[in-house]
């Protein structure tokens, strides 16, 4: 009899619904987080974060900021104040409820009328020397990967900034924060989650994305498979499967993960959501050993996919490892919507994720655009300031105007 691993489901989806949390905070959002980051110095991290590891570049940067205070005020108004956000899982690691910035109702309009330059034109000013010098670092990277092939990649995913440490935490710290020089490391200890509620997708798909010139591309379902390696443990193996007729995984692609130049993360104040830019290089061997290629092949055909679990797969017992070095540590089950323009994809994502290392899952619903014109220009162009700065406020004021908004959107339950 196959093994039962212990995230066998046993939960309703009523049992996802988050309490409602102060506006402009929507009340349908999930308590559950995606990407975990603390902000501090430029320098190598490889930080554990679920089922592998968050790798950062030895130059990246890692930048903090808020937008849509008045020019002539403060960059936290003083109507603003943190207030407890429920979130099961930063609780039990931390011990404490996380907090969010919480402010007026009436701020976006008197914001709208102080401010001397639009919110897209200072963050496109203030991010795109970071960018350049990011991506200059990239391209090294490039050149150098003989054996893997690398890929340079520019996204910008809306979500919500969430700050840890209630008890030993204030607003002046992150009023402290936000009045540092622009070139500096912000050192907050905070959680950037990509979860965003059902109707925020279904908007974007529905209404959004036909209104800004979004078509249908493609729609596909896959698994990911997330491997150890004793032999290099500072990587993380990542099997990419498709669903054959039959219900067997077949394994198209294997790659290693992502490494991280640039992270940016915006606290839109006048807004609903929050803006993260990210710069990742993406990595896949050209060639692998005979030994890996077994391994993996091995991991993949003994999967079993079961609705039942979380993660959507489960390995009889003792199949969960291989070649005495090889190790599964987490699984992903994704239904990915990818809709497309002239120069960017927008991905809508439904991942039900577990890892194996600590025995906890999610299930995510997240939004992607993918800047493959700005991608192209980072890693061809010449890089020309002036030319970036206006690529990159055309996809703020996209995201501005379109893409950061769900108080209305309060009335469908996470799944």
């Amino acid at each position: 009899m196959a093994y039962i691993p212990p995230h066998k489901r046993h939960h309703s989806k009523d049992a996802d619904q988050s309490t409602p949390t102060p506006s402009p905070i929507p009340a349908s959002f999930s308590p559950r987080f995606q990407k975990a980051l603390n902000l501090g110095p430029s320098r190598r991290r490889k930080d554990r974060h679920g089922a592998g590891k968050i790798v950062y570049a030895a130059d990246s940067i890692s930048r903090w900021w808020p937008v849509g205070a008045p020019a002539d005020g403060d960059p936290i108004p003083a109507s603003f104040r943190l207030e407890p956000f429920d979130c099961e899982i930063v609780e039990r690691r931390n011990g404490e409820k996380p907090l969010v910035l919480v402010g007026g109702g009436e701020l976006e309009e008197s914001a709208a009328e102080g401010q001397d330059i639009p919110p897209w034109v200072s963050i496109a000013e203030r991010i795109v020397p970071d960018l350049i010098t990011a991506a200059l670092g990239a391209r090294n990277e490039l050149k150098q990967d003989g054996d893997e092939v690398v890929k340079l990649s520019f996204v910008a995913r809306p979500g919500k900034n969430i700050f840890l440490g209630r008890s030993s935490f204030s607003i002046d710290s992150i009023r402290k924060a936000a009045s540092t020089l622009l070139n500096s490391s912000n050192r907050l200890p905070k959680i950037f989650y990509t979860n965003v509620p059902n109707a925020y997708m279904e908007n974007v798909q529905t209404s959004v994305a036909p209104k800004i010139g979004f078509t249908f591309h493609s729609e596909k379902e896959y698994y990911h498979i997330k491997v150890s390696d004793k032999c290099r443990p500072d990587i993380t193996i990542i099997c990419k499967c498709m669903v054959r007729e039959n219900r067997q995984l077949e394994l198209y692609k294997i790659e290693y993960n992502l490494v991280r130049h640039l992270v940016a993360d915006i606290s839109c104040l006048n807004k609903e959501l929050d803006l993260r830019l990210l710069l990742v290089t993406k990595r896949k061997m050209k060639t692998i050993d005979n030994e890996e290629n077994d391994a993996m092949n091995e991991l993949v055909s003994s999967a079993v996919i079961d609705p039942d679990v979380k993660g959507g797969l489960r390995w009889p017992l003792g199949k969960q490892s291989a070649a005495e070095r090889f190790s599964v540590i987490g699984a992903w089950h994704c239904k990915r919507v990818d809709l497309k323009s002239d120069s960017i994809r927008l991905l809508l994502l439904r991942a039900d994720r577990f890892d194996f290392t600590n025995s906890t899952g999610e299930v995510s619903t997240e939004v992607t655009l993918k800047m493959t014109e700005i991608t192209k220009y980072l890693m061809e162009g010449d890089m020309e300031t002036g030319l970036l700065e206006v690529m990159v406020q055309e996809l703020v004021k996209l995201f501005w105007d379109h893409l950061l908004r769900c108080n209305d959107l309060t009335s469908t339950k996470p799944t």
